[in-house]
C-alpha cells in the first residue's frame, strides 16, 4: 500500500509562483521514480517532470523547462514541484505519481495522488 497526497495548489496571477508538495507513505521511495503530471479540461494527462530518487536525476517537459524545478527530500518521503513564471496555459490539475521506472509516460507509474488544482489567471 502506497499513498500519495498532494498539496500547495491554488489560484495565482500570471508570472507568480507556487510550490506543490507530494507526501508519500506506506513504503520507502528511496529507489523509486517520482513524477508530476497535469491534466487540463478536455486534454490528456501530460508529463511535467520526473525525478529518480535512487540516481538523483531529473527530466522536464519542454513546456516547463527553465521555469519548474522538481526536487525531493528522501528523509520526509516528499517530492516537490517549484513552479515559477506561471502562465495561464499551466492551469490544470496536477498529479503526483510514483513507480519503479524513470519515465515520461503515464502507464509507467503505479501509484497516483488525488490531484491538486492550479489555476493561473491572465
Amino acid at each position: 500500500q502506497v499513498q500519495l497526497v498532494e498539496s500547495g495548489g491554488g489560484l495565482v496571477q500570471a508570472g507568480g509562483s507556487l510550490r506543490l508538495s507530494c507526501a508519500a507513505s506506506g513504503r520507502t521511495f528511496s529507489s523509486l521514480a517520482m513524477a508530476w503530471f497535469r491534466q487540463a479540461p478536455g486534454k490528456e494527462r501530460e508529463f511535467v517532470a520526473t525525478i529518480n530518487w535512487r540516481d538523483v536525476s531529473t527530466y522536464y517537459a519542454d513546456s516547463v523547462k527553465g521555469r519548474f524545478t522538481i526536487s525531493r527530500d528522501n528523509a520526509k518521503n516528499t517530492v516537490y514541484l517549484q513552479m515559477n513564471s506561471l502562465k495561464p496555459e499551466d492551469t490544470a490539475v496536477y498529479y503526483c505519481a510514483a513507480g519503479g521506472t524513470y519515465s515520461t509516460f503515464v502507464s509507467r507509474y503505479a501509484w497516483w495522488g488525488q490531484g491538486t488544482q492550479v489555476t493561473v489567471s491572465s
